[in-house]
């Protein structure tokens, strides 16, 4: 049995992250982050629901969202799968935060404060590089000079990690090698490196839990479970699939290139569809669980609306 919570999971990811009685975990990790760029000293949370700024607009639910002592933002999101235009969705995220700070009259002339979004992927993203951390920020194409440092995007992709403990060098590394491993290890390392994990330590054990925190911890982990599941029996149905189909195809056309474009096409076609019908499935048994339409949409990034069409 596990000792430690799975911070993978939402409210894992929410008790060590989220929570103002110990704001001091997360202001660690952003400076380990964020080391030899940025000092955060303090931080306040802020709501985590943006609210649309015209009606029929689509808000956004934010997993942590909080200001520093300088007025800079941060958002905090955990993702264990990917979504359809997920970098669009990162794009979403950070420009509707920019453009809240706006104010009404003349006297406003654009003073923004930086809005850093980081965003930790269970899985691998598509189409990029694999490593661990991938910052993106506005610079000139030629130069790449920064051009401005007001939105910043950090992905870190976990799978991407493979140091040992006795490998890490850095605090950042020590708090990626420690939320990857959380559920498996039987005892927090660094402890004597860095206080702070001493007291996630306290935080994560999954002993230390009220009856109501262990309840919804509970919840939390078998939506996660099934989420997975379904995930990697769809993964594998559209995968077969879309190799058949692409087969067949390059087949029919009789040449070696049409049977490398058929078998890619189809393994892409056959992944779309194996995820949609993954995500159709993980909603309608997370609504079954007796979650409401807001959780789900704050799990699983779609609008409000589009949960509650599905039955």
């Amino acid at each position: 049995m596990a000792q430690f919570i799975n911070p993978f999971t939402d409210v894992g990811f929410k008790r060590i992250f989220g929570q103002e009685i110990n704001k001091d975990l997360l202001i660690d990790f952003l400076n380990a982050l964020l080391e030899g760029e940025k000092r955060v000293k303090d931080i306040r949370f802020l709501d985590k629901e943006l609210l649309p700024a015209y009606r029929r607009d689509r808000g956004v639910i934010y997993d942590v969202y909080c200001t520093d002592e300088s007025g800079e933002q941060f958002i905090v999101e955990m993702q264990n799968r990917e979504q359809a235009n997920f970098r669009e969705r990162a794009l979403y995220y950070l420009s509707r935060t920019v453009a809240a700070q706006g104010e009404r009259g003349v006297s406003w002339q654009f003073d923004l404060k930086a809005v850093y979004g980081v965003f930790f992927m269970n899985f691998r993203l598509a189409g990029a590089t694999h490593k661990l951390r991938t910052d993106v920020v506005l610079a000139d194409r030629d130069t790449h000079e920064t051009f401005t440092d007001k939105m910043r995007y950090i992905f870190l992709e976990l799978p991407s990690f493979d140091k040992e403990e006795n490998e890490c060098e850095t605090d950042f590394e020590r708090w990626i090698y420690v939320l990857k491993n959380m559920e498996t290890l039987q005892r927090l390392p660094f402890k004597a490196r860095n206080a702070v994990f001493q007291k996630l330590e306290q935080i994560v054990d999954i002993a230390a839990l009220s009856k109501e925190d262990r309840m919804k911890y509970d919840e939390s982990i078998k939506v996660y479970r099934d989420q997975l599941a379904v995930m990697t029996f769809e993964r594998q149905q559209g995968r077969a699939e879309g190799k058949a189909e692409g087969l067949e195809q390059g087949r029919a056309e009789g040449k070696a290139e049409g049977l490398e474009q058929g078998r890619a096409e189809g393994l892409e076609q056959g992944r779309a569809e194996g995820e949609h019908l993954a995500q159709l499935r993980m909603v309608r048994r997370m609504k079954e669980t007796g979650l409401s339409a807001e959780q789900i949409a704050e799990m699983t990034g779609l609008a409000m609306d589009e949960v509650e069409a599905l039955n």
